[in-house]
């Protein structure tokens, strides 16, 4: 399920970004469930995950554990970027905004499932921020 959010705004808009960047960031996001669970299967000790190879592209890790390792860095920078990003948009809503873009939720799912404590001009301006914010920190 996508939002309804217009993937182009006005060059006027404070936080205009090419349509395009807005749809590589709106995956990039996507991804973060799946993130989270692969992160949360990566022990190091049990049957590694069949795309374990394709995060660790080095022929000079032989190490099992060094290769687990490192996919769960790949992971958990990413996850942590989200959610920094998700904080910094706004403190008081973030694990809405959170939930909204990592999960495609629009802003009436949000409003029938969590009863978001804001208004839709609002909850719109603070998406449109986040991607602003994540196009700066991915740039």
């Amino acid at each position: 399920m996508s939002t309804t959010i217009r993937p182009a705004l006005s060059y006027k808009n404070k936080y205009w970004i090419e349509k395009h960047r807005y749809y590589e960031l709106k995956h990039f996001c996507l991804q973060y469930p799946g993130w989270k669970r692969d992160y949360m299967a990566l022990d190091g000790l049990k049957k590694q995950p069949h795309d374990l190879s394709l995060l660790v592209r080095t022929n000079v890790i032989s190490d099992p554990t060094a290769r687990c390792a490192e996919a769960k860095l790949f992971y958990s920078e990413r996850m942590e970027l989200v959610e920094r990003v998700a904080y910094e948009t706004d403190r008081d809503l973030h694990s809405y905004i959170l939930k909204a873009v990592t999960e495609g939720l629009s802003f009436e799912t949000l409003k029938t499932q969590t009863d978001i404590p804001c208004c839709r001009d609002v909850y719109y301006d603070l998406y449109r921020r986040f991607f602003w914010l994540l196009n700066r920190a991915r740039g």
